[in-house]
């Protein structure tokens, strides 16, 4: 067993390593680099190799601590609020409508399934995940788990995430198949978009690669650690608004100012963080108890199941009252359900290539609301008395 610190640390940066590299390989391009970091984790961890969570190392700790909540804050920097117009309003639109769909769809889910007996005492913060995930991405799915601390919870937050990762799958396709669908049985007028030149500029600044220098990543790194310090204590000073809001406040503040929105580095260093996150995510699930909670699993399946066909539902059938053309129905759908990258490739299998840009910035506006949405779903659960 590797219990030395430094040891636990460069095993977690070969699990990255080591799944950004299978990423790119036929057979595991589908499962993505964040689900491959959780399943060798996992099984690190099980065959003892890394600590698990009992007993817990205290590098994990810190990654919980600061790694998770800065990455968080240096993602949320690439959020240019006032780029938003350029999504045009019909996207715009849509994906509020998307968004407000996603949490009916949460509080319906939850209700049928009798959610805080099926799921357990922590029915209110896997509400309060999947509102932020289905409405802007796994950022903010991540952002209510790291509030509620459910990412100790390793059994729970692996077969949360399990159910995600399997209906954000299915999303993708429908997404492609309902517009075709749609497009031949009730034709809509082509809504215009932006030139090829916008999309290509689009699409470099949302790239993983980036030329970074030192000033870029010590100006982030000392950004995102004052702004988690003052999140913190302001949530001692106020405890009923969350560091993790403070900290997506402080970040989509700061990410308005053109010199550190252009510094490089942020969404390298951002993702970096997240995938250490998810590594120590993955060495808290106890497999065994997972396969012993299988039905734990299943419920969770059957309540995003339930969540996104009530999404779907209502995006579709106020994007046919207001006849929007579908295809922008669709990308504003995948920008809530998938995020900023789906909602991009969904464009472009769409042969959009003019929606890639205002897909773009609806998912990033999903990176800034869904945490706010998130939370707020999650207390009015508590609250409410209805669940």
């Amino acid at each position: 067993m590797f219990y030395n610190p430094v040891a636990i640390i460069a095993i977690l940066f070969f699990v990255v390593v080591l799944s950004e590299w299978l990423s790119d390989k036929a057979y595991f391009r589908h499962a993505g680099t964040g689900l491959l970091v959780i399943i060798f984790g996992a099984v690190l961890s099980n065959v003892g190799i890394i600590p698990a969570s009992t007993p817990a190392s205290p590098v994990y700790d810190a990654v919980f601590s600061y790694i998770a909540p800065l990455s968080i804050f240096l993602i949320l920097l690439r959020v240019n609020l006032a780029s938003l117009k350029k999504a045009g309003r019909p996207m715009l639109i849509m994906f509020l409508i998307g968004s407000a769909a996603t949490v009916v769809g949460v509080l319906v889910s939850m209700w049928l399934l009798n959610g805080k007996s099926e799921i357990g005492e922590f029915y209110y913060a896997i509400a309060g995940m999947y509102t932020g995930t289905y409405t802007g991405g796994s950022l903010n799915f991540n952002a209510v788990a790291l509030n509620y601390n459910i990412s100790q919870e390793g059994s729970l937050y692996t077969a949360a995430t399990v159910a995600d990762n399997i209906m954000s799958a299915l999303w993708v396709v429908a997404t492609l198949a309902i517009p075709q669908f749609l497009n031949k049985k009730f034709p809509r007028k082509k809504t215009a978009g932006y030139s090829s030149d916008e999309q290509s500029s689009a699409v470099t600044i949302h790239s993983d690669t980036e030329n970074v220098g030192p000033f870029d990543v010590a100006f982030l790194l000392l950004l995102g650690l004052t702004a988690i310090i003052v999140s913190s204590w302001l949530n001692h000073m106020i405890p009923s608004i969350p560091s993790i809001l403070w900290l997506t406040t402080f970040a989509l503040i700061l990410a308005q100012i053109p010199f550190i929105h252009n510094l490089k580095g942020h969404k390298l260093l951002g993702l970096l963080g997240v995938y250490i996150f998810l590594t120590v995510i993955g060495a808290y699930c106890d497999i065994p108890a997972l396969i012993d909670n299988g039905r734990l699993a299943i419920v969770l399946l059957a309540m995003v199941t339930m969540l996104v066909l009530v999404h779907g539902v209502i995006t579709y059938g106020a994007g046919a009252l207001m006849k929007q053309d579908w295809d922008i129905i669709s990308i504003a759908s995948q920008a809530n359900v998938g995020g900023t990258a789906t909602a991009m490739a969904l464009a472009r299998s769409l042969d959009r290539n003019e929606l890639v840009l205002p897909g773009i910035l609806a998912g990033a506006l999903g990176n800034a609301l869904g945490s706010y949405l998130g939370i707020m779903v999650s207390e009015f659960m508590v609250y409410s008395g209805w669940f």
